[in-house]
């Protein structure tokens, strides 16, 4: 027996335009570790407290260094793991009790950086991608039919590519592969977590327009993960950094680009390679690697490596500065009037 008409069809918009997609408030995720050989417990706070919102239609870039809490953040939204603290809503429903994990899935997908292990390796690309739909109630002669199509819609020729295992084809191809099948149950957002990084750049490329095109004809949002700052700035809308398990500045990605506000973001956007030999970097913008996250330093957590550093940053946290109508926001004592910092500017905190 088939599947009722409009199994796949996107879960209904409930709050128009200018409700978020997906709103995350206090996000957490520690993981207890053994600390030496007598077994005292401590904690890896891997993501602590983080708050964000994506719009309807928008693609929100994740950066910041290895370790800052990107990916946890990423299979924390996808349920892949149990979150310690936080509320996650999607679409103005809170997911859980308004909102069925089996709903979610259907309403956000994730595609994974390893594209080969992403797959089963006995199933063929035309039965990897009918799988999910199949598990929804999909008859599978019409489950394949939208395997098919969707093959169609990445590039690959069904033809050709729905009867070969993922071993027979290349990486760029496993990617579109990955992304039909993140497609074949309408999802309205999709996480790409390092998606390209494995790639060469010039399937590098094509992906990226493939998923621009995507974004186009499916009305998608995507959340998407990247240590690719060139990658991010290409294909985001907004960008978060983060730190330490802590979002640090958010804003328009050009915004962000021109006018980085934050100490750390500063040090990305110089760290980036240039083939220009008038702006090639001489000097490390960044010295010394990131704390450890099992004892993260208190108050402000870039303070032990941040140039303009003071009393204020290690004994108070920084609260979220608003610093422009466009909603270019920043973690920092020195973009927090009245904050304590001598290079703080004057007049009242604008709340964040």
């Amino acid at each position: 027996m088939g599947a009722p008409a409009d199994l796949l069809e996107p879960i209904a918009d409930r709050g128009g335009a200018a409700q978020p997609l997906l709103t995350v408030r206090g996000l957490t995720k520690h993981f207890p570790v053994r600390s030496g050989a007598f077994g005292g417990r401590k904690t890896v706070r891997a993501v602590d407290g983080v708050s964000f919102d994506v719009a309807k239609g928008e693609t929100v870039g994740i950066v910041g260094e290895s370790g800052c809490g990107k990916s946890t953040t990423a299979r924390l939204l996808m349920h892949l793991m149990d979150r310690d603290g936080g509320d996650i809503l999607y679409d103005g429903m809170t997911v859980g009790s308004e909102l069925s994990l089996r709903e979610l899935r259907r309403g956000m997908q994730m595609v994974f950086q390893d594209s080969y292990a992403s797959l089963n390796p006995r199933l063929t690309l035309e039965e990897s991608i009918a799988f999910g739909p199949k598990v929804h109630g999909l008859a599978d002669r019409a489950a394949r039919a939208l395997a098919r199509e969707l093959l169609g819609k990445v590039g690959l020729r069904p033809e050709t590519f729905a009867g070969r295992y993922p071993h027979e084809i290349s990486g760029g191809q496993r990617q579109r592969v990955n992304i039909a099948r993140a497609l074949a149950l309408s999802p309205r957002l999709v996480i790409l977590d390092e998606a390209v990084s494995a790639l060469d750049k010039s399937v590098e490329a094509q992906v990226l327009n493939l998923l621009t095109e995507l974004k186009r004809e499916f009305g998608l949002t995507y959340i998407f993960i990247s240590h690719d700052l060139d990658v991010v700035r290409y294909i985001s809308d907004r960008v978060l950094v983060m730190y330490l398990g802590e979002v640090v500045e958010v804003g328009p990605v050009e915004r962000l680009w021109d006018r980085p506000a934050h100490p750390y973001t500063r040090a990305l956007l110089a760290a980036m390679p240039s083939s220009d030999p008038e702006w090639r970097t001489t000097a490390a913008p960044l010295a010394g690697d990131p704390p450890n996250p099992i004892d993260p330093p208190m108050a402000c957590r870039f303070h032990t490596r941040c140039p303009f550093a003071e009393a204020v940053c290690s004994t108070v946290v920084p609260e979220f500065a608003t610093l422009d109508s466009t909603g270019h926001q920043v973690a920092c004592h020195m973009s927090r009037p009245r904050s304590g910092h001598s290079c703080a500017p004057h007049g009242s905190p604008r709340a964040g």
